[in-house]
């Protein structure tokens, strides 16, 4: 047979060196008739080999006749109803070969999301042991990472949060938006118990979550259960960080952790996306401008309490206690907290400012205050000791303390 190789020469001589078949013969060392055969021929001479006739083929025509009857009918039945004894593996490949003719066409649908429809959340849970402070780590099992992606720019946002808890999760997912600089009008949820549920095929929301929702202005879905494709992105963002942002990075804290991921999701929003043919820096504008605009007065979101301060000037949130100015004990303040930090208000003067503590059951005093209440101790004592003599100590009102520490200026006491 005539190899390629020669079949190449052969036109070669023939179109570029004009030479006649005779000669091409003579210097390829083929016949003449070989020559023009090649020169006949449009493509490449291959071998090919005469079909075969298989053992299945003698029974086609009644493995045909039940699957007309029974598309779905398993190969295994049909080597029992036709009488096969021989080897199964033939039988199963002409099966699959023939039952896709009798079978209706089952095209796959493709999703598409146009600009500012949706935005896909999760909590995705990375595998580290994170320092919290005070000689504590928390595991990926109390320190989710709430992440958020819109479906028509891919753009990816998240934050690691303190906690789960509906104070913490409301808190993150507003600095997402915000971060996002516009509200998709759908936000679609797994069955976060925070956020709400499937019941029936309907979507339950908690209070909180409608009241969040309310503000912005938009819907939440909440997707079935074990049903991962309904939100493919935000599971495949979670896959993407899990194996571009985390392997071979160590974090210090939190706020380390959460630096690192703010300078990586810069540079992960600039690559290019294969899906949609460019990176989701290039299509955030279009989606952001479909977007609903961020309502003109933010949501309520973090931590909100009212007490009357107790005699010994601390206030407990998420298991841990800040010192309050003692000066206000046994009035009433309010107490406002979000990921970062934690403020204690009273009558509208701020009488506590700490930063929030990831740890778990400990005592954050500021020196000033434990500074405060040893002298207002101090005076208790003296008036105790001398109570004949009470006149002679001077009492100072409250008033006097408040212009003291401040608090009648408006200014706050660190």
């Amino acid at each position: 047979m005539l190899g390629v190789e020669d079949w190449a020469e052969i036109r070669r001589l023939r179109r570029a060196e004009g030479m006649p078949i005779k000669a091409i013969a003579r210097v390829v060392g083929v016949s003449k008739n070989t020559v023009k055969r090649a020169l006949a021929d449009d493509g490449p001479p291959r071998y090919e080999r005469s079909p075969r006739g298989s053992i299945v083929d003698g029974v086609e025509p009644r493995i045909r006749e039940l699957l007309a009857a029974w598309p779905t009918m398993p190969a295994t039945v049909i080597a029992e109803r036709i009488g096969w004894t021989r080897g199964l593996t033939v039988l199963k490949d002409r099966v699959r070969e023939l039952r896709p003719v009798y079978l209706p066409p089952d095209p796959a649908s493709r999703t598409a999301y146009a600009a500012g429809e949706v935005a896909q959340c999760d909590l995705w849970f990375p595998d580290i042991t994170l320092p919290v402070g005070f000689g504590q780590t928390r595991t990926a099992a109390r320190l989710p990472v709430l992440v958020m992606v819109s479906g028509y720019a891919r753009w990816l946002v998240a934050r690691l949060l303190p906690s789960r808890v509906a104070e913490d999760l409301f808190a993150g997912w507003w600095q997402l938006l915000g971060q996002l600089g516009a509200v998709p009008r759908v936000l679609v949820w797994d069955g976060e118990g925070a956020v709400g549920q499937r019941r029936r095929r309907v979507t339950v929301l908690t209070e909180a979550a409608h009241a969040f929702r309310g503000v912005l202005g938009a819907k939440i879905l909440i997707c079935d259960p074990a049903d991962p494709e309904a939100k493919g992105l935000v599971e495949r963002a979670n896959g993407y960080l899990e194996t571009s942002f985390l392997p071979g990075r160590s974090f210090a804290s939190p706020a380390d952790f959460n630096a690192q991921l703010a300078a990586w999701l810069v540079v992960a929003n600039q690559r290019h996306r294969r899906v949609l043919g460019c990176a989701p820096a290039d299509r955030i504008q279009a989606d952001r401008a479909a977007m609903l605009p961020l309502p003109p007065v933010a949501p309520v979101t973090g931590w909100h309490a009212s007490l009357r301060l107790p005699r010994d000037h601390y206030i407990r949130l998420d298991s841990n206690d800040y010192s309050v100015h003692p000066a206000v004990v046994g009035r009433r303040v309010e107490i406002r907290a979000d990921l970062e930090r934690v403020w204690v208000w009273c009558d509208g003067r701020l009488v506590a400012d700490h930063v929030r503590c990831w740890a778990r059951h400990q005592t954050l005093s500021d020196p000033a205050h434990l500074q405060a209440a040893a002298q207002l101790r101090h005076q208790r004592a003296v008036l105790a000791r001398h109570p004949d003599h009470a006149q002679e100590v001077q009492l100072r009102c409250l008033a006097d303390y408040d212009a003291a520490f401040g608090l009648d200026d408006g200014q706050g006491v660190a």
